[in-house]
């Protein structure tokens, strides 16, 4: 993912002078020596966010440390200072806008009674960052001791272990405690962890839940793979007094955790994109002129509505306008703008009453090479590979309702899919096995639910899963052509 980047205040006039000791008498001919903009090297030295590659090449022709200049001379009084993160935070940057009422949120229940928060949603809304924010929000908890009340698993790589006990004694490690041969069994692990988290205040951070979830056809997706997972989990939730607090980010809902005699205990939250507001402050943060004057606002509000302000695209975007096109936007809209006009037209054409798009091809998920690589092939690409593997009539399903650009009651999306098993398979698909099939896009958030103008419950698709979904539709009717 993009990252930009920004020097502390406090090290402005160390700037400065670096400039002078280096012989460059203006910001113009410091622009000119590396041929980049003068907006960025104006950005630079009033502490807006430079994209990194920019960023450092500032850094090395004025001899300057990125690592010093980005942090507080005073450190806040010994807080730990967001210009210096922990160095697992992979997320969170000094780029971040908006969803300040929600960290405002989730941090007083986390200091309330929350015990379990389960931040859940689309690829790329930003769940991980959000988690880090929280951390941060948090960090009061911990600032004596961070490292023995602060831990965290990462699942989203595949050489990680993900069973219980070997993720259990790692942290039983960390915190200083010895751990025999025989202690390594998971109930023996259970009891220690457990017992040490409701006795001490620790944050605990756990990414990519969904890495440990499985399921079959006949009860669903979203149990876990090992037991002793629910049973850790459960085990804070029923207990009778617990001091610490877990965030989870995943990208499918751990149904067994979902449990209602628990319910103040836990709580889920469900990430969508960024407001218009908060797509202006992105856009405004990352040094590029969304002012409304500005020639290059409109295109801008354009982009950010076409991907409903998708976190993750917005700022591959934004990178690609510093990186490819100097921070040049109608250089960039020239490139991009004929996908971003389809798609216009056809929610312009849905507004009109023609809702059926089935020979539509957006290219959202392959806007530019960098969107094709940052969000189709890593992200969404395993995304639906995981959806056909594990559950096809799902994978069916979000296939066939792509042709409806806009939302639609249930059943006609029911409709599509019944199609599509008939086409597919030559046979009958039953009413249970579609409402199924929809239960599991409704469990991975690939369904977007609201209510129309008659007050009935509506069923979507976000503009990006549509034209993922899109070209994966068009293969499905291929092989119904073919059989």
């Amino acid at each position: 993912m993009p990252r930009s980047i920004k020097i502390h205040p406090d090290h402005k006039p160390d700037v400065l002078s670096a400039l002078e000791r280096n012989g460059f008498l203006t910001q113009g001919d410091l622009a000119a020596h590396l041929g980049i903009a003068l907006s960025t090297i104006s950005n630079f030295i009033n502490s807006k966010p430079v994209y990194v590659s920019k960023f450092e090449e500032i850094c090395e022709a004025l001899g300057l440390d990125k690592r010093e200049i980005t942090k507080s001379v005073k450190q806040n009084g010994g807080n730990l200072s967001e210009f210096s993160l922990p160095e697992d935070f992979f997320a969170y940057d000094s780029s971040w806008v908006g969803r300040e009422n929600l960290v405002k949120e989730l941090s007083e229940k986390i200091r309330g009674s929350c015990r379990l928060l389960l931040i859940l949603g689309l690829t790329g809304m930003g769940k991980t960052t959000l988690a880090e924010k929280l951390a941060l929000k948090l960090q009061d908890w911990f600032q004596e001791d961070w490292k023995n009340r602060f831990c965290r698993a990462n699942f989203d790589y595949e050489d990680k272990a993900r069973d219980f006990a070997s993720v259990a004694a790692s942290w039983l490690i960390e915190w200083g405690y010895k751990i025999a041969p025989e202690d390594k069994n998971p109930e023996r692990l259970l009891q220690r962890l457990v017992k040490h988290l409701r006795e001490n205040q620790v944050l605990v951070l756990i990414d990519s839940l969904e890495r440990l979830l499985t399921g079959n056809h006949e009860d669903g997706w979203g149990d876990f793979a090992d037991e002793w997972w629910e049973k850790f989990f459960l085990s804070l939730l029923s207990a009778e007094s617990c001091q610490s607090r877990i965030i989870v980010t995943s990208l499918d809902l751990p149904v067994k955790l979902v449990d209602f005699r628990y319910k103040s205990f836990w709580h889920r939250q469900v990430l969508y994109g960024l407001s218009q507001s908060e797509q202006e402050a992105l856009f405004d943060i990352t040094g590029l002129d969304i002012s409304q004057n500005s020639p290059d606002r409109n295109i801008l509000l354009r982009i950010g509505k076409a991907y409903k302000g998708h976190p993750l695209v917005l700022r591959v975007i934004i990178g690609e306008i510093w990186e490819s096109f100097d921070g040049k936007v109608q250089a960039y809209w020239n490139e991009v703008s004929s996908k971003i006009v389809d798609v216009e037209n056809a929610l312009a054409e849905a507004e009109g009453g023609i809702i059926v798009g089935e020979k539509d091809e957006w290219e959202l998920h392959k806007l530019t090479s960098q969107v094709r690589i940052q969000v189709n092939i890593n992200r969404f690409r395993d995304v639906f590979n995981r959806l056909e593997k594990q559950v096809k009539d799902a994978y069916i399903l979000i296939c066939a309702a792509s042709v409806y650009r806009i939302p639609v009651q249930q059943e006609g999306w029911l409709m599509q899919l019944a199609d599509l098993v008939e086409c597919l398979e030559d046979r009958e698909c039953s009413q249970e096995r579609q409402e199924k099939a929809l239960d599991e896009l409704r469990n991975r958030y690939l369904v977007e639910e609201s209510l129309n103008h008659n007050q009935k419950l509506v069923l979507g698709q976000h503009n990006l899963v549509r034209s993922v979904s899109l070209e994966h539709n068009r293969k499905l009717l291929q092989s119904c052509s073919e059989s």
